[in-house]
């Protein structure tokens, strides 16, 4: 499905992602372009209950308009104490526009509403919350072939209950990660890309071609 000479889009224009999935396709032979590669391209309505669902969206969708085989992924941040919120909301989980800052500001005030009971307070710890992960999902769509190929991968931690490190985007400057004693926003781009939810994604869908 996927060899020498393939193009492959990711519905991205973070050009990050891009050299991720770039970096990871290269040892296949594959051509992998981008959104900013690619003019007219809609935007798709991010409508899915699930990581999966919006992933398939994007890929299908932009596939069919372009004719190329299309990556997309969806990630977010999942907090026990708030049922698994922000989740398939994270990026606007403090509305449409909303900044890395207003969505972390709005996460610990969701968190500090709660009981401690509840907050997930580690005893004898009051810098960090309860547990949390990254879950990032992937969905390469061939429209040839009307076939996708998924992959999961996430990582665990803790949220902090004030942010640390100038690095990463997102929620990293709350996410703990006890392996390696900092946030995720502390962490080398390197340190990040061994151990990150779209890291394991990315591994987990190159092993299923293979396979």
């Amino acid at each position: 499905m996927i060899g020498p000479g393939t193009v492959i889009v990711v519905a991205t224009r973070n050009r990050g992602k891009t050299q991720e999935f770039r970096a990871a396709f290269s040892e296949m032979g594959a051509e992998v372009r981008d959104l900013n590669e690619t003019a007219g391209v809609p935007p798709v309505e991010e409508t899915g209950a699930t990581f999966a669902e919006n992933a398939r969206l994007k890929a299908r969708k932009t596939a069919l308009h372009l004719g190329l085989p299309v990556l997309a992924d969806d990630s977010g941040l999942c907090v026990d104490a708030l049922g698994g919120a922000p989740g398939v909301y994270s990026a606007r989980y403090a509305g449409e526009g909303a900044t890395d800052a207003d969505n972390n500001a709005k996460l610990l005030r969701e968190l500090n509403a709660l009981p401690a009971s509840k907050s997930g307070f580690v005893a004898g710890d009051p810098t960090r919350f309860g547990s949390a992960r990254f879950v990032c999902a992937l969905a390469l769509y061939v429209p040839d072939s009307d076939t996708f190929v998924e992959a999961e991968g996430t990582v665990e931690g803790f949220i902090l209950a004030s942010p640390k490190g100038d690095g990463g985007f997102g929620y990293d400057p709350l996410f703990w990660l006890p392996e390696f004693g900092r946030s995720m926003a502390e962490l080398s781009t390197a340190e990040k890309n061994k151990i990150s939810h779209r890291g394991a994604a990315i591994r987990n869908l190159i092993e299923k071609f293979r396979s």
